[in-house]
C-alpha cells in the first residue's frame, strides 16, 4: 500500500511534542523582557497577572516547567515525613523521577484505580492505612493531589463534581488539595467547565504551555499570595529563577490567545483514530471513546506486540509510545485529520502484512 507522506514524522508520542506556530515565534522574537528573577520582566509580569485572573486565584507565579511546579507546590504544603495521597499511577509518582520523595522528603500513598478518578470512600480507605496504627508511629496526611486530565488514565478527566466530593472529602479531614493541572485546558474544553471553576475546589494549582499549547517553555503555579510567596522562595532554591524569561512567556500569552479554543480539534482527532482503531481486526482499545487528546489501545489480538507495531509505525513516519503496556497516540496542534488517516492507514497496512499466508 502507497501511504502519504510528509517531510517529518507524524508526533503522536506526547504532546509535549508540539512546536511553536510561525505566529508564536514571531511574538516570542518581539517579547519585552527583563530580569525574571528580580521580578523585573514585564511579559512574565503580564503572564502572571492574566494567568492568576483566568484562574480566580490571588497570585500566579512563572516556572520553567511543570514538573518543577509539582515540586515547589508540594514543599509549601508538607513538612518531610508527612504523608501525600495521590492516585496510583499520578505523574508526580510514576514520571518525575521520585522526586517529591528527594525534595520533600515525604511518603506518597497511591491509591488504585482504572483511570485515575478517585472516590471520597477511597480516599477515605487511603487514610485508613495510613492510619494503620496510631500517632506518632504513623505519617501524617497533608496534602491531596489530583492529576487534570490524566495522563496515565488515557487522558480521563475530572468531573467537576467528582472533583467537588474529593476535595471537600479532604479538607473535612485536613488535608490541602493541590492539582496537576498540565493538561487542565483539554478538561475545560471537554467538559465546558471553565478554568476557574476548577480551580475554586482546589488550593494550588499549575498549568502547562508546552504540551498541546504549543509554547516551547512555561509552566505557572497560581494559589494564595501567601503560598505563592513560599512558593518563590523554594523556586531560587530550586534554581527555577530565570533572566530574560519573556521571550518565553510571549509564546505562553500567545498560546492562550489562540491555542486553547483550538484543543477541541484534538479531541475530535482523537475520537477519529479510536473509532479507525476499533475497526481493525485484533485492536483492542482501552479508550474506545477519548474523553480529550489520548488514544490507548493493544495489538495483541493482530498476533503482532506492542513493541513491533511500534517500530513498525516508527518505519512508516508515524511515531507513538507505549504506557502501562500499551500504544499512547496523543493528539496536538501538529497532528491534523490527514494524519490521523494516514496513521490509521499504517496499522490497518501493518497488521494485514502480518495475516498468515500474507507473501
Amino acid at each position: 500500500m502507497n501511504l502519504p507522506t510528509r517531510l517529518q514524522p507524524i508526533p503522536l508520542n506526547s504532546d509535549t511534542e508540539s512546536k511553536p506556530t510561525a505566529a508564536m515565534r514571531q511574538a516570542i522574537a518581539s517579547a519585552e523582557v527583563g530580569d525574571e528573577q528580580r521580578g523585573e520582566d514585564p511579559t512574565v509580569n503580564l503572564l502572571q497577572e492574566r494567568v492568576a485572573q483566568l484562574l480566580g486565584k490571588e497570585s500566579a507565579l512563572w516556572f520553567p516547567g511543570g514538573t518543577m511546579c509539582n515540586f515547589v507546590a508540594i514543599k509549601v504544603h508538607t513538612q518531610p515525613a508527612d504523608a501525600v495521597i495521590a492516585d496510583g499511577m499520578a505523574h508526580i509518582i510514576r514520571a518525575e523521577s521520585g522526586g517529591v520523595s528527594f525534595s520533600s522528603r515525604v511518603l506518597v500513598e497511591g491509591i488504585p484505580t482504572e483511570r485515575g478518578i478517585f472516590t471520597p470512600d477511597a480516599l477515605s480507605q487511603a487514610l485508613a492505612r495510613l492510619k494503620t496504627v496510631p500517632s506518632p508511629y504513623g505519617p501524617v496526611a497533608r496534602l491531596l493531589c489530583v492529576e487534570q486530565t490524566h495522563n496515565f488514565g488515557g487522558g480521563t478527566l475530572w468531573s467537576l463534581a467528582e472533583l467537588k466530593a474529593v476535595a471537600e472529602a479532604a479538607r473535612a479531614e485536613g488535608l490541602a488539595v493541590h492539582m496537576d493541572g498540565a493538561r487542565l485546558f483539554n478538561a475545560c474544553i471537554a467538559s465546558g467547565v471553565s478554568a476557574a471553576q476548577f480551580s475554586a475546589l482546589v488550593d494550588s494549582l499549575w498549568i502547562d504551555f508546552t504540551k498541546g499549547l504549543g509554547a516551547p517553555i512555561g509552566a505557572m503555579l497560581a494559589g494564595s499570595k501567601e503560598f505563592i510567596a513560599q512558593a518563590r522562595r523554594y523556586k531560587h532554591v530550586f534554581g527555577g529563577a530565570m533572566r530574560q524569561a519573556g521571550i518565553a512567556a510571549a509564546g505562553c500569552l500567545h498560546a492562550l490567545d489562540h491555542h486553547v479554543h483550538r484543543l477541541a480539534e484534538d479531541h475530535a482527532n482523537a475520537r477519529r483514530l479510536a473509532d479507525g482503531l476499533a475497526r481493525i481486526p485484533g485492536v483492542r482499545l482501552t479508550t474506545p471513546l477519548p474523553e480529550t487528546n489520548m488514544v490507548f489501545f493493544d495489538m495483541g489480538g493482530t498476533g503482532l506486540s506492542n513493541e513491533q507495531v511500534v517500530t513498525a509505525l516508527a518505519g512508516r513516519g508515524v511515531r507513538v509510545g507505549q504506557v502501562r503496556g500499551l500504544i499512547r497516540a496523543v493528539t496536538h496542534l501538529d497532528v491534523s485529520r490527514s494524519d490521523i488517516e494516514t496513521t490509521l492507514s499504517a496499522v490497518a497496512d501493518i497488521v494485514s502484512n502480518s495475516a498468515p499466508g500474507h507473501e
